[in-house]
């Protein structure tokens, strides 16, 4: 049975919402940071040289905790946190620790966050959850060893590292990878207005074939958390998402993502499996593309659209857990720029690089702003790879998800979803398009392309959160 479908007001969409299910109301306008509204304008394609965006997203890392001790880039290896004296919480200050890739999961949801954030002291993360047992205490006080990481590292060095990327949201994987195809969550369902939040009831799938009886959560303008109040997962966004942009321009794209099954990232990680107009369409076999790995064949077989996500399997994400020898996240990355840099598609690309959610590991700098839709969340990293980036570029503008998707935008004249793409700068500012097209170097990875080519399906167990 095919479930009913909710129509969600956008970020700061003023056109009425055509309701596909009865209860549902017209749309509220959620202002972001002083941003006026704008509308779709036809927009014209900016005169640069890329033909083809690449957006890899990995999973669960805060700036810090990978490129804490990154030269020249705004990282730390001391933190604060709250120690109980005698029975009062006293901000303390603590060494980061060097750990390895592999380790636990410290919760990440919306609370986690308003608790390691703590009212701007960035330094409650000790007292927020670990792996589902109690409280994480000094654990989230890490980053990573350089040496495990080193092809992020090298591609810092030689292309561009962005320290002041942050996340759309103070909250998990389910709203950043919306918000990384739409650029926001928010919505009216059942005359409440507010912003989708966390991750939706049913555990191992947040998506249209999810059980119906899922529900999300919405998360106020005036900050209340309305649990399992929202709609089931299976979205159709007022402003749409970049797909709707792509194809009103005959612009191609893949989302390129592990088998859609439950309990895998393929049910939890692919965002236009929530997306009703791709799920229950012909895209869904079309664009939506897997296993991931399909990105090498479309490379090799000059097939590569003008837009493409790649949404990696569970032990490829960066994500953490503590089973180890399987964190295999940078030589993933690696095989993928590679693949292009080795091709004809070099000299028209741009990859970008970028995690969907802090992980609940400390990072030292204060979000910006709040808005009313629950952000702006704490810093990711993000890379930023083309023959048209200086090496070694520490990137110190302020930017979020829609930078990229404005990036996007302006590339291939799309116009502009009207959602946090208004107030979001172009990560566009990072090329140098008057620059001499660079040379590729390969960059040195413990697994080549032929590894992540012959890797059987991935049916781990992944992120909740």
């Amino acid at each position: 049975m095919r479930a009913c479908r909710f129509v969600f007001s956008g970020f700061l969409a003023t056109a009425p919402v055509l309701a596909a299910c009865s209860g549902m109301a017209s749309p509220g306008a959620f202002p972001h940071n002083g941003a006026a509204v704008a509308g779709r304008a036809a927009g014209a394609r900016t005169a640069s040289p890329i033909q083809h965006v690449v957006i890899m997203v990995q999973e669960n890392r805060s700036f810090d905790n990978l490129f804490a001790t990154f030269p020249g880039a705004d990282g730390a290896t001391t933190g604060y946190y709250l120690k109980k004296v005698n029975g009062k919480y006293k901000r303390t200050e603590i060494q980061l620790k060097q750990q390895t890739l592999a380790g636990l999961d410290v919760n990440h949801a919306r609370n986690d966050y308003l608790t390691d954030y703590d009212n701007g002291g960035m330094d409650g993360f000790n007292l927020a959850g670990i792996d589902g047992k109690g409280t994480a205490g000094t654990y989230p006080y890490q980053y990573v060893n350089p040496a495990q990481i080193q092809p992020y590292w090298t591609l810092a060095q030689q292309y561009a590292l962005a320290d002041e990327m942050f996340q759309t949201q103070g909250s998990g994987s389910f709203t950043a990878h919306q918000d990384l195809i739409a650029g926001a969550t928010a919505l009216t369902y059942n005359g409440i207005s507010g912003s989708l939040v966390d991750y939706p009831s049913n555990s191992t799938n947040w998506g249209c074939s999810a059980n119906l009886v899922t529900t999300t959560n919405i998360l106020t303008p005036a900050g209340q958390y309305l649990k399992n109040q929202g709609p089931f997962p299976c979205l159709t966004y007022a402003t749409g998402t970049m797909r709707d942009l792509l194809d009103a321009k005959g612009v191609s794209w893949k989302y390129y993502t592990p088998k859609y099954k439950a309990d895998t990232s393929g049910a939890l990680w692919d965002a236009f499996a929530a997306i009703d107009a791709v799920y229950h369409g012909p895209e869904w076999k079309t664009n939506v593309s897997w296993p991931e790995t399909n990105i090498f064949t479309d490379i090799s077989n000059s097939t590569l659209p003008a837009v493409s996500w790649v949404i990696p399997s569970q032990q490829n994400s960066d994500h953490p857990h503590s089973l180890t020898g399987k964190y295999t996240g940078p030589s993933w990355v690696a095989s993928v720029v590679n693949a292009i840099g080795t091709s004809s598609y070099w000299n028209s690309t741009a990859i970008v690089v970028v995690w969907d959610d802090w992980g609940g590991f400390y990072d030292h700098r204060q979000p910006p702003f709040f808005d009313q839709a629950g952000g702006l969340g704490f810093r990711v990293p993000m890379l930023v790879v083309s023959p048209y980036v200086p090496a070694g570029t520490i990137a110190n503008t302020q930017y979020e998800f829609a930078s990229v998707l404005k990036f996007v935008e302006e590339t291939f004249g799309l116009g502009s979803l009207g959602t946090t793409d208004v107030r979001a700068t172009s990560i566009g500012n990072i090329f140098k398009f008057g620059m001499k097209a660079r040379t590729f170097l390969v960059i040195k990875s413990d697994r080549s392309r032929a590894y992540f080519m012959h890797l059987p399906p991935s049916t781990e167990p992944i992120d909740t959160e």
